[in-house]
């Protein structure tokens, strides 16, 4: 493996071949990492996963692409569909509204902990928590069809194709009791309005969205460029919306690794259990990754390994100033 250190010469995101080969030693040692963790075994369906696979896409605003290994594989998207749901919350129900419900700081516990929720605040702390996801989520049902958010994950991650995967939905609403239970404390303390078994079944099948790494640069170009598909020009949320998804992605959007992956490699990103991270990166660029081998927090190893890597040799880190 090829190690980041504070040695190594820093790379021009002004010279293409250099920053291609940068990648490239991203993958290397992203594909490496992967013998380190193990797929998510909690939903089954989820732990059939190749551990070994790993794939990296990087996609820029002017249609250059780096595609590196398993970038075509479709997975679930889990967790980082909590990007959408709380884009689509923001651009139709609003900012005030959205965050009267739901609050947006980082816990510090794991993604699917109640422990807060039940003794510190009726609210849940943010929405890229599975609580937070859940509250949102509330707000979105009555008015979106399961369709209609399907569409708009579509737009937003620049991928006609995603659909749901029936079996990783099925496979999560027989063993998902522990969100019903979330739902249900929310329903307990009058913080969720709405049927709790509606609510966490449109949940699941958000969470159970097909997607690729490709699909995922496509989701991290798209609010690098402030929530506008560059290659048509079509406005999808508004920049000031964007502005306040990546802050919550970069203090929240790694369950309790946040604050690790926000000194090593200080992107705002989302990860998910079925193995993918999605950055937002200055340039504009979006990366994608996909790794279904996790560490012991629920983050892909691979993703993390590559993207800390290519962080600090291109000077990506938002506190990069030169």
């Amino acid at each position: 493996m090829i190690y980041p250190t504070y040695e190594q010469k820093h790379v021009p995101l002004t010279d293409p071949a250099a920053v291609r080969e940068v990648f490239r030693e991203g993958y290397e040692n992203g594909r490496a990492a992967c013998e380190y963790g193990t797929a998510a075994s909690y939903i089954p369906e989820l732990a059939k996963a190749d551990a070994a696979a790993f794939g990296l896409y990087a996609w820029k605003k002017d249609g250059e692409v780096i595609d590196l290994g398993d970038t075509t594989t479709r997975f679930s998207i889990q967790s980082i569909s909590k990007v959408i749901n709380l884009a689509v919350a923001l651009k139709f129900i609003g900012f005030r509204e959205t965050f009267s419900h739901v609050l947006m700081e980082p816990t510090g516990d794991a993604f699917n902990s109640i422990l807060k929720l039940d003794l510190v605040e009726n609210r849940p702390f943010n929405p890229m928590i599975n609580a937070g996801a859940i509250q949102v989520m509330s707000l979105l049902e009555p008015e979106f069809s399961f369709e209609e958010l399907l569409e708009f994950a579509r737009a937003i991650c620049l991928d006609d194709g995603i659909e749901l995967n029936e079996s990783v939905y099925r496979s999560e609403a027989e063993t998902g009791d522990r969100n019903r239970a979330i739902a249900w404390l929310l329903k307990s303390k009058e913080v969720m309005k709405g049927d709790p078994d509606r609510i966490t079944d449109l949940y699941f099948k958000m969470c159970s969205l097909n997607v690729s790494a490709k699909s995922l640069a496509g989701l991290g170009l798209v609010l690098a460029c402030e929530g506008t598909n560059p290659f048509t020009g079509k406005h999808l949320i508004a920049p000031g919306y964007v502005r306040t998804i990546k802050s919550v992605m970069f203090t929240c959007g790694l369950y309790d690794e946040s604050g690790e992956f926000g000194v090593k490699v200080g992107l705002p990103a989302k990860s998910g259990v079925g193995g993918g991270i999605v950055c937002a990166v200055k340039g504009p660029m979006g990366i994608g990754t996909y790794g279904p081998a996790l560490d012991a927090k629920g983050n892909s190893i691979g993703g993390i390994t590559a993207l800390e890597h290519i962080a600090h040799r291109l000077r990506l880190h938002v506190f990069d100033y030169t």
